[in-house]
């Protein structure tokens, strides 16, 4: 086989099953955010059944590419192998990685990895950018990260009584060029995963759903961070997180980002990323309520497949937007108007930040009345409680809102 070929056994596959809550439950580790304030945002349950819905209608192929070691290592120095921007960092100890290079050494079978083929042509890592970085860090001599390597050489913390324990790359191809040969000619199976139809990368976010098994499972917009990254997503980013002391940014930027903080309820952003999902939820209701059908989910997912290469004036104007309304509902609401009951309440925040969006510069004086009066009113109740992510649940609450708030 040619240094640059690869197996192609193009299969026809039917996504795997959903991990069943045991599974999902021991996968998960929860995080001080998580446990601190559990109630971010309240768990209604049609947007809890939302999140596990089962995909639509999806054309996914999947492939074996039998790559070696050092073939991997060179797409991965080249970009044509990619892990994703707003993926969790590499977090493998020196002893995990040494691990692994002594497996292939030793012949022992590794797990595959799994690549989403991009309209780009590239391969994003959806499961195994552990393994991926423990191999380039190896190769390229330095503990850590390989785009982001420390100063500590590299050598296999491994069974002293090893013939490789506390051997570097290079140390390999000094002294031991049969090891090095089969080191680098070890194949590590990858399964690339390709989309037929639709066109784009909609599906990716079940098969990262499904396959991803990190320590801490993604969820929501910790997926699309992943996949749908570019300049609108680092839009969504700037907007929810407040800017350190030493960013240059202007003030008023900084309130807007304290004032957004206030709404929500916590003065830092959530670790899982619940909150950048809010500002999303807004944008994406605002510009395609017209095409909306369920599953929100990808609804959300579908918008930011659009909106991956929004020109500057788009960018300008979304950040306008999402801050005029922040400061029109901060200023008229106060802070947490959206936590009714325990948490935040998703459905009654779309509705009153749509409504806010499409009358800004026009606020009754009695606007806190009227809110009042709003979360009072059964059918907005009744559309923010139960069937949240129903069409007409949703078109029926955004109606509501407008009509009590603002008389429209």
């Amino acid at each position: 086989m040619r240094k640059h070929e690869y197996t192609l056994i193009p299969a026809m596959t039917r996504l795997p099953k959903r991990r069943s809550q045991l599974e999902r439950d021991t996968m998960t580790q929860s995080s001080p955010d998580d446990t601190e304030d559990s109630d971010f945002r309240a768990a209604i349950g049609s947007e809890v059944e939302d999140q596990e819905s089962s995909p639509g209608s999806f054309e996914i192929v999947t492939y074996p590419a039998d790559f070696t070691l050092e073939i991997l290592n060179e797409k991965m120095a080249r970009g044509d192998i990619v892990v994703p921007k707003f993926q969790r960092k590499f977090i493998w100890k020196p002893k995990q990685s040494s691990r692994l290079i002594e497996s292939f050494l030793l012949g022992i079978p590794v797990p595959p990895i799994f690549l989403f083929s991009d309209s780009d042509d590239k391969l994003l890592v959806v499961d195994g950018q552990q393994r991926l970085k423990s191999i380039a860090s190896f190769f390229k001599g330095l503990i850590g990260d390989p785009a982001e390597p420390t100063d500590i050489e590299f050598k296999l913390q491994i069974d002293e009584n090893s013939p490789y324990s506390n051997k570097t790359y290079a140390d390999l191809e000094a002294t031991d060029l049969a090891a090095f040969r089969r080191l680098n000619n070890s194949v590590l199976r990858s399964f690339v995963i390709k989309q037929l139809k639709p066109k784009g990368r909609s599906g990716i976010y079940h098969v990262f759903e499904r396959l991803n098994t990190g320590g801490t499972s993604l969820v929501g917009q910790e997926i699309r961070n992943c996949i749908f990254h570019g300049s609108f997503n680092e839009l969504l980013i700037r907007l929810n997180t407040p800017p350190s002391a030493r960013s240059k940014v202007p003030i008023e930027w900084r309130q807007n980002v304290t004032k957004w903080r206030k709404i929500v309820g916590r003065p830092k952003a959530d670790a899982r990323l619940r909150d950048v999902e809010l500002i999303l939820r807004f944008f994406a209701m605002h510009d395609s309520m017209s095409a909306y059908k369920r599953p929100l989910k990808d609804f959300l997912s579908d918008y930011m497949e659009d909106m991956r290469r929004p020109d500057k004036p788009t960018i300008e104007s979304h950040r306008d937007l999402f801050q005029r309304t922040v400061d029109a509902v901060h200023d008229s609401l106060g802070a947490k108007p959206f936590h009714i009951k325990a948490g935040l309440n998703a459905a009654v925040f779309d509705a009153v930040f749509l409504a806010f969006a499409a009358h800004k510069g026009r606020i009754p004086d009695d606007i806190k009345r009227r809110f009042q009066r709003l979360k009072r009113d059964k059918v907005f109740f009744d559309s923010t409680t139960a069937a949240t992510t129903n069409t007409q649940s949703v078109k029926r609450r955004i109606r509501r809102a407008k009509k009590i708030l603002f008389g429209a």
